[in-house]
């Protein structure tokens, strides 16, 4: 399996891509990732790629795995990307 690639390496082939510095590839890069982090709260969206959504989730019944006691998980918020159907046809092969 290959690895993940880094941010500098993703600047670099931006910055290959698009024909422009890797200072500004760079950013362009932060400044997306600060307005996705100022924006999931009202959903947050890259056309083609998913959307960051805040999720509510309830109270459930969990089990300790070290002693087996059944717990009460409280109810919490939680941040989730979900996939763009676009890239998901592009990842995974159709069967």
């Amino acid at each position: 399996m290959a690895k993940a690639m880094t941010k500098s390496q993703i600047v670099d082939h931006l910055s290959r891509k698009t024909k422009t510095t890797k200072k500004f590839s760079e950013q362009f890069l932060n400044e997306l990732v600060s307005l996705a982090h100022r924006e999931a709260r009202n959903s947050f969206s890259i056309p083609g790629l998913g959307k960051l959504v805040v999720v509510d989730r309830k109270e459930r019944m969990g089990r300790n795995p070290a002693t087996g006691e059944t717990i009460l998980i409280p109810a919490k918020r939680v941040l989730k990307f979900r996939i763009a159907k676009a890239a998901k046809d592009a990842i995974l092969p159709k069967k």
